[in-house]
């Protein structure tokens, strides 16, 4: 596999797919919620895949603070994640979605109510498939983060952010342990001749980041 560029928005990217691609852009990462204006949506992903682009999808709503996660929450974003995939985008199975972890959690946080949110999202994803092919599991966040739940089974792919002073993050970026890596935000200027404020990533190449594109 080889390295690839990509960024992620959580705006429309319908009419800038064509020139994204154009400017050397490879995949871009989009969002599942309950916002439905920052969602992914099926016209967006046909558009997307159209242009050449892959693409791959986060969950993020409140996930800022230790106190929003919880085994209940990780049932209801789970299903809720699931359901759009399947239903909304007919995302293939076997692709992944991230779950956002967007702040530096303590190793305690990572142990306790974090696992018990992931733990939650692994047993909507088993009900929701019913014992047929899903979706991959991921995780966005800190080096500790991803480590911690790719150790423990509870994601199955990592999504390293930005914020390299969170706890582990330049550990994990030198050893390359992740599916994805983010970037700084940068502005880039499409066919419009707007700026678009996006944050850039790109893959690993000795790993899959479970993308997709759809018909």
């Amino acid at each position: 596999m080889l390295t690839t560029n990509g960024l992620d928005a959580s705006f429309e990217l319908t009419k800038h797919a064509i020139s994204l691609k154009a400017q050397g852009i490879d995949f871009v990462m989009r969002y599942y919620s309950y916002n439905a204006s920052k969602n992914l949506s099926l016209a967006e992903a046909r558009a997307l895949s159209d242009a050449g682009l892959k693409i791959g999808v986060v969950w993020e709503t409140a996930g800022t603070y230790s106190g929003f996660f919880n085994r209940l929450q990780g049932l209801a974003d789970g299903s809720a994640a699931y359901q759009m995939a399947s239903n909304s985008i007919g995302q293939p199975v076997g692709s992944t979605i991230y779950f956002a972890v967007d702040y530096d959690p303590s190793a305690t946080d990572i142990a306790t109510s974090i696992s018990d949110y992931f733990f939650g999202i692994g047993d909507a994803f088993d009900a929701a498939s019913k014992g047929a092919a899903g979706y991959r599991i991921g995780v966005y966040g800190s080096g500790l983060c991803c480590k911690t739940l790719l150790t423990n089974n509870l994601a199955e792919m990592s999504w390293l952010s930005q914020s390299i002073g969170f706890a582990g993050s330049k550990d994990y970026a030198s050893s390359q342990s992740y599916n994805l890596i983010q970037y700084l935000p940068t502005k880039i200027t499409v066919d419009d001749d707007n700026a678009l404020s996006v944050d850039p990533d790109a893959t690993n190449s000795a790993r899959p980041a479970g993308l997709f594109t759809i018909l």
